[in-house]
């Protein structure tokens, strides 16, 4: 799925349909935006390679949890919470490949990815890419990283391109449409990101190791 140019159209449509009425979060659309996502990662070089392979990783195993047996129980996040809680919290910290704990390792990285976004967007023209991915990156991912993986990571972002060039890549059109769609995307992200944060920590599901 993970083919094909980044949309940051697509990415806007799937997060705009996570969210039902009752507040549920939908997984079909999140793994789609998601999708969409790690098409940006992609297009932006190897820099981010250790960032989506782990993302896509997990995408596909929340889409076999989708496709299997109990798929009925993996139509929303609070449906999979309740269900592997269901099953008892042994099981659920014994299995590395719990929808629980998959979801939460993406939900880190969605918070980076929304504050980056973010910086994108309020940044101006001449504002340094590199220090707007690490202040989002510190915010966020850097705490659930071991050093190594940290320092890395911030010595990948010096060589990030520059703010107009990843507007660019949004495929939207000028660099005015894409911080534009991009103050529409954001807002569908948080609220994504605010519910499951809200979710998993009423459920103490937020340092699932």
């Amino acid at each position: 799925a993970a083919v094909g140019a980044f949309s940051l159209r697509e990415v806007l449509d799937a997060f705009r349909g996570c969210v039902t009425e009752r507040r549920e979060v939908l997984l079909e659309p999140y793994l789609s935006g998601w999708w969409g996502l790690i098409r940006f990662l992609q297009s932006l070089g190897a820099v981010f390679g250790f960032i989506s392979k782990d993302a896509v990783a997990k995408v596909q195993i929340m889409e076999r949890h989708r496709r299997g047996e109990q798929g009925q129980h993996y139509e929303s996040l609070q449906s999979m919470v309740e269900f592997e809680l269901s099953r008892g919290p042994a099981e659920l910290r014994g299995r590395p490949d719990s929808g629980c704990r998959t979801v939460l390792r993406l939900h880190r990285a969605l918070l980076w990815l929304q504050l980056f976004l973010e910086g994108l967007r309020t940044g101006h023209r001449d504002s340094r890419t590199s220090t707007i991915c690490t202040d989002s990156y510190n915010a966020s991912l850097a705490e659930h990283h071991p050093w190594v993986v940290r320092k890395a990571a911030t010595l990948a972002f010096c060589a990030l391109p520059s703010r107009d060039a990843f507007l660019e890549v949004m495929n939207v059109g000028p660099p005015e449409r894409a911080v534009d769609m991009l103050g529409e995307a954001i807002p569908y992200i948080q609220s994504v990101y605010g519910i499951t944060q809200e979710l998993f920590a009423q459920h103490s599901l937020l340092d699932l190791p």
